[in-house]
């Protein structure tokens, strides 16, 4: 939209005196023609821009104007608490709202204090998605997150993977979206069933939002769900993300290590089943190992992380999981007594 573009050209030449029109195009992603003719619009619309050739020209306000256009749009105010994480704002179709508040914000400030904030933003940063992954955006997020927004009551249908082999099978809810959670590159909904708020678990639920299919109104719900005061997006999320984890250790294994292996074992297991591991241990023996009950999902992962410790853990239950230990020991044996150099040809690589 133009009229939002030529908001954005007027604050970032009262943010940034100077900036050529070559800069504005980058940043308005516009060509330098445009920006001429933006900039002609401004002044028929009587904001007093001018331009400056030479090496220290450039776009400039007259001398004593200031915009005011720079009170902040709820969603733009809303969006600021994101602006760390433009990936995730884009994924929500928020991006055009925040870079234009941050504009509005940096035009109503001091020289000083603006300086201090773009010096923070070019030191800090934060990459939510994991590496070796790419993030992909589901096609139904920005929706959502409008919903969020709006506290607006929807109907979703969710696909929920089968468990222990069983197909996968399609659900259909009516629920409040009470917020969004970026976890390493997935996005998950945390919404509520409003007729199961007498549950046990106050009818709260938790989506993977690319497992959502689609996204509905529900008919008559015409007026926003009230939130429930108490809730508390962080809070619930780090409560249940525990809880989910625990869901998930089905195995204990019983294992020995020295010191050097109970402060490495936070790096390869994860965090629930740590605190429940140390909350098991005993004294150490003589020569310092302790012996304690490690939960873990399964024999096969509790088999590839306590791998990555080597010689500073020693299995003792179950006995097939210590069978597999011994079993790759001595294969690795095997393998590291023989002399590489004895595999060699006669004469080495000189022979001919």
């Amino acid at each position: 939209m133009r009229a939002a573009r030529l908001i954005r050209m007027a604050l970032l030449i009262q943010s940034h005196p100077g900036l050529t029109a070559a800069a504005l195009a980058r940043e308005l992603e516009i060509s330098e023609r445009t920006v001429i003719r933006d900039a002609q619009a401004l002044q028929e619309a009587g904001v007093p821009v001018r331009s400056e050739k030479g090496r220290v020209g450039g776009y400039f306000l007259a001398a004593g104007y200031r915009t005011r256009l720079t009170t902040l749009h709820p969603s733009e105010a809303e969006t600021l608490f994101l602006s760390g994480l433009p990936a995730a704002l884009q994924d929500l179709g928020l991006s055009d709202a925040a870079q234009t508040a941050r504009l509005k914000l940096t035009a109503t400030l001091l020289p000083s204090v603006r300086q201090a904030a773009e010096s923070s933003v070019r030191r800090f940063h934060l990459d939510a998605p994991a590496w070796f992954r790419e993030p992909a955006t589901p096609e139904l997020l920005p929706e959502l997150a409008r919903a969020v927004w709006a506290d607006r009551i929807v109907q979703v249908s969710y696909v929920r993977p089968g468990r222990d082999g069983a197909p996968s099978s399609a659900v259909t809810r009516v629920v409040e979206p009470y917020g969004l959670v970026l976890k390493a590159g997935t996005w998950y909904a945390v919404a509520r069933i409003p007729d199961e708020r007498e549950a046990q678990d106050g009818g709260w639920r938790t989506y993977r939002v690319d497992r959502i299919t689609a996204l509905d109104s529900v008919p008559g719900a015409h007026e926003p769900f009230v939130r429930d005061p108490a809730f508390e997006l962080g809070a619930h999320w780090e409560a249940r993300s525990a809880a989910f984890a625990r869901t998930l250790l089905r195995t204990t294994v019983t294992v020995r290590l020295t010191g050097r292996g109970l402060r490495q074992l936070p790096a390869v297991v994860d965090g629930a089943a740590v605190a429940d591991a140390f909350a098991s241990a005993g004294a150490p023996d003589p020569v310092g190992w302790v012996t304690l009950d490690l939960p873990a999902e399964s024999e096969d992962v509790a088999f590839d992380q306590l791998a990555r410790l080597g010689a500073e853990v020693e299995v003792l239950a179950p006995a097939r999981l210590r069978a597999r230990f011994r079993a790759r020991a001595e294969a690795l044996a095997t393998l590291y007594r023989a002399d590489p150099r004895e595999a060699e040809p006669e004469g080495g690589e000189d022979q001919r």
